[in-house]
């Protein structure tokens, strides 16, 4: 991922700043990028209204809901504290802010516009008025508290809103963070994923209980979008991403392995099922996947093997962005224009048309990633030296 700019670091930062950490790639961070992806398909794929999920049996049908009926709010919680993560990894010293948000946009934008013009092409055109389409093109549309628009046209969309904000506060955020002196930075952590926790607690406690979200979800749209749309209030899963990047590169005592913090992840979805409904929107995940990342950095740093770290493994990671954008039309347009609104499968052949539609996702997301996202990035996001 690209950077913004930082000031110049002092001796004293050079020197607990270890230079493989600084410099160092992290491809075990970008296969694990595909498994958050395939999270969100999941449970896209899981959604009884509209009439995603494929199979007839109402037991397996509901069976497959439960089970991955918040991954897709654990994926986007990772890809928001990953982003902050990475991009404070790598930050430029001296890298221009202007510099930064050209990169950023130009990562983004063109893949949120195709996929727009796609999803109305192909699915919502007739029924989009333009007070919904508008905002969802310029990337506002996370900041209405309107269930059809900051969930219109293309709805994973949303999480592009509240990454345009980050990218914009990132010159700001990172130049406080790097003001914060090392051995202070666990307690900033800590204090983050607190405030994160909170926030469910102050919507349940001061948000009104109307309108309700539709299918029968137990809290309101304001609830629902002041905990997990609004931009502010979700930069501080990226702050916090920032934070652990920080405690990594200036030398903090950091002792978790992988396997460890990948069964605290597997342990809090376990919880999620089970927690107020607001809670597992992203609180109950943000701890285990703030130690997740930088573990599996620190083991891309020293060298250890890595199952994420090989060639397929990466190269899933790299078009995950476009799997992202683009699942969710295929999977509409599946059932709306192939399959149908009636047709539902057995068990086996319900996992078949999963796994098919998957694959067809896939590679979708390889002509996105190669025609669009590559291209835009190589001509347009790269700043050009100045003429002499």
């Amino acid at each position: 991922m690209s950077t913004t700019a930082e000031p110049a670091a002092t001796p004293t930062e050079r020197a607990a700043e270890p230079r493989q950490a600084v410099h160092g790639r992290l491809p075990s961070l970008t296969g694990l990028r595909f498994i958050a992806a395939l999270l969100v398909f999941c449970y896209h794929s899981s959604l009884a209204l509209p009439a995603l999920n494929p199979f007839a049996s109402k037991d397996i049908a509901d069976g497959y809901r439960w089970l991955f009926g918040n991954a897709g709010w654990a994926g986007v919680s990772f890809f928001f504290i990953l982003s902050g993560f990475v991009l404070t990894w790598s930050a430029r010293p001296g890298d221009p802010p202007r510099h930064f948000w050209r990169r950023r946009f130009f990562k983004i934008y063109p893949n949120h516009l195709v996929t727009w013009v796609l999803a109305l092409a192909l699915l919502s055109g007739a029924t989009t008025q333009w007070w919904q389409a508008v905002p969802n093109l310029f990337l506002v549309h996370a900041w209405i508290p309107e269930f059809s628009v900051f969930l219109g046209v293309n709805p994973p969309s949303w999480s592009l809103a509240c990454e345009l904000f980050f990218y914009l506060c990132f010159p700001l955020f990172l130049h406080g963070i790097k003001r914060i002196p090392p051995a202070h930075l666990w307690r900033w952590a800590a204090g983050t994923a607190a405030a994160v926790v909170a926030v469910p607690t102050l919507a349940y406690l001061l948000l009104p209980g109307d309108p309700p979200m539709p299918e029968g979800s137990p809290a309101s749209v304001w609830q629902y979008w002041s905990v997990y749309m609004l931009p502010p209030v979700r930069a501080l899963d990226f702050v916090l991403g920032m934070l652990m990047a920080r405690i990594v590169v200036t030398g903090r005592r950091f002792g978790v392995r992988p396997l460890p913090a990948a069964a605290a992840c597997l342990a809090a979805y376990a919880l999620s099922l089970y927690v107020p409904w607001l809670y597992a929107l992203d609180a109950v995940f943000v701890i285990p996947m703030a130690l997740l990342i930088p573990a599996v950095a620190l083991q891309d740093v020293s060298g250890r093997p890595s199952p994420l770290r090989g060639r397929a493994a990466v190269w899933l990671g790299e078009v995950s962005f476009a799997f992202y954008m683009v699942h969710l039309i295929l999977l509409n347009v599946v059932r709306e224009h192939l399959l149908g609104p009636d047709t539902f499968f057995g068990t086996a052949a319900g996992i078949g048309v999963l796994v098919l539609e998957a694959l067809a996702t896939l590679a979708v997301a390889w002509l996105l990633y190669a025609a669009v996202e590559k291209p835009a990035m190589r001509h347009l996001g790269r700043t050009r030296k100045a003429q002499p």
